[in-house]
């Protein structure tokens, strides 16, 4: 039986849709863009999949 996720609120959303298309501009190597866009995650106390931490 699949649980339903609990989405992010639509200011939270943007922040990081808005902060991931800036690290994508600003960094070309793929593995610096990885680690700063869960550096985004974590200070949000996410996972990198958008799941929650446990």
């Amino acid at each position: 039986m699949k649980t339903k996720q609990k989405r992010q609120s639509k200011s939270i959303r943007m922040f990081i849709r808005r902060e991931k298309a800036r690290i994508r501009s600003n960094f070309f190597d793929l593995k610096e863009q990885e680690k700063l866009i869960s550096e985004v995650y974590q200070k949000l106390s996410l996972t990198g999949n958008g799941k929650k931490a446990k």
